[in-house]
């Protein structure tokens, strides 16, 4: 297992566990104010005296729930749609192909942002502004996709045979194209990680009192030069899982022998 796939799955398992940990991410102890890691032991102390490796903990909580869910959905519609609208074609096609353009033509983080600033603060608005525009590169790859697999002899030969194009689509579409799909979703993974760190950093993310990598860094900077712990340790907690799942992401798809260009059957 490469050590990329292993921090992963630490932070998937820290992610699910860290809930139902016996943590104390809100107990002040005002004599560990700014107390860094090396005095105070653990992980250090914020501005508040609250202790930082519980609150990392939270905070990587935070990321997988956005991230799992974010790119579920993500995923699942944009394989949906893009896979529908490669293999019916037609108007269909062309209608699916002019929304994926809109949403394209928008920088994605930006869009998030003002959708985040409609709704609100709060970590369900981050997964729902996150999804609404995430969903549009699935569905582009899947498109792509179900164009080249819909003209292969198994489909045609299913066609011909009579099969319905739901059992066509469910059956002999979806599994050939739901491969890069997955590739591209461990991509995706780090991409929601940024943008929640992102929206968090800018205050349209998780509110206090509960915790985020992007509001720890946030709430960090104003003590960078006394106290540059309260920013290294969620910065590199960020950087280390980022890293390490978009790696991840290359060995999964050296192992699966995926062409995104040219699908595979």
């Amino acid at each position: 297992m490469p050590l990329s796939l292993a921090i992963v799955l630490l932070w998937a398992v820290a992610g699910l566990l860290a809930p139902w940990l016996p943590l104390d991410p809100e107990t002040v102890h005002l004599e560990r104010i700014l107390m860094p890691p090396w005095e105070g032991g653990g992980l250090g102390y914020d501005d508040l005296g609250r202790p930082l490796l519980d609150r990392l903990l939270l905070g990587t909580a935070t990321s997988f729930r956005v991230a799992f869910f974010t790119v579920s959905i993500s995923a699942a519609t944009g394989l949906f749609l893009g896979s529908l609208s490669g293999y019916l074609g037609g108007r269909f096609d062309a209608v699916m192909t002019r929304v994926i353009d809109v949403f394209l033509a928008f920088p994605g983080i930006l869009l998030a942002i003002a959708l985040a600033a409609i709704l609100g603060p709060g970590i369900d608005n981050v997964i729902f502004a996150l999804s609404l525009v995430g969903w549009v590169g699935f569905a582009r790859l899947a498109r792509a996709q179900a164009l080249s697999v819909r003209t292969r002899e198994h489909v045609l030969a299913a066609e011909a045979l009579g099969t319905r194009p739901p059992r066509i689509l469910l059956r002999h579409i979806v599994p050939l194209v739901s491969t890069p799909v997955l590739v591209e979703a461990t991509f995706g993974v780090a991409s929601v990680i940024i943008a929640e760190a992102s929206l968090s950093f800018l205050g349209l993310g998780v509110q206090p009192p509960a915790a985020s990598w992007g509001s720890m860094i946030r709430d960090g900077t104003r003590y960078l030069l006394v106290a540059p712990h309260l920013v290294l340790v969620p910065g590199l907690a960020l950087f280390a899982v980022v890293l390490a799942v978009n790696l991840a992401g290359d060995w999964l798809r050296d192992r699966l022998d995926v062409r995104l260009g040219e699908g595979r059957a």
